[in-house]
C-alpha cells in the first residue's frame, strides 16, 4: 500500500489480484497463490475481457472512481503455468466494477449485496470456484447483475 493512514484516506492500493476489463469495467480476481487467478483471466480474455493486470493490481482513486491498472514492471504480462510468462494486449485505469473472491467453499444460494471496501469505495463481491468450467461464464452474468456501472 502506499501512503499512510487509514486504507479510506490512501489514493492507490496495490492489491494481490489480476485484473480484466470488459466494456470499460475492470473485475478484479482475488485469492491466494495458485487459486486461479492467472487462468481465470486467461478463460476471460478468451470470451473478449482485456488484460489489465495479472496477480498484482494498483487501484486507485481518480475523480472519486475506483480504476485499476498494471504495476509497470508487469504490465501487458500474464503468466500461463506450463507455458510461461506470455505478452498480451493490455488496458489502464480502467474502472473498477466487480471484485471476485477466489475460492472452494461457494454458498449456494449467497447473499446477492455483498460487498468490499477498497480505499473507503464499495465494490460489488462474489465467490467463485476458479476450477470450475463455468467459472468464466459466471464472471460474465455477475458483472451484468451487480457489477457497477460508469
Amino acid at each position: 500500500m502506499n501512503g499512510g493512514g487509514t486504507a479510506s484516506r490512501l489514493s492507490s492500493e496495490t492489491l494481490h489480484a489480476s485484473a480484466v476489463a470488459i466494456d470499460g469495467r475492470a473485475v478484479l480476481i482475488s485469492g491466494l497463490s495458485g487459486s486461479g487467478k492467472s487462468d481465470l483471466a486467461l478463460r476471460l480474455i478468451d470470451r473478449g475481457f482485456t488484460l489489465v493486470s495479472d496477480d498484482q493490481t494498483i487501484v486507485k482513486k481518480l475523480n472519486g472512481t475506483l480504476v485499476a491498472t498494471a504495476p509497470a514492471t508487469i504490465r501487458g504480462k500474464l503468466e500461463i503455468r506450463g507455458i510461461g510468462i506470455v505478452a498480451m494486449p493490455v488496458v489502464d485505469d480502467v474502472p473498477v466494477a466487480l471484485l471476485v473472491e477466489l475460492t472452494s467453499e461457494i454458498q449456494r444460494l449467497p447473499d446477492d449485496s455483498r460487498s468490499r471496501i477498497i480505499l473507503g469505495s464499495s465494490v460489488p463481491l462474489i465467490s467463485v470456484d476458479a476450477m470450475t468450467a463455468s467459472a468464466p461464464s459466471k464472471v460474465s452474468l455477475a458483472l451484468d447483475q451487480f457489477g457497477l456501472r460508469f
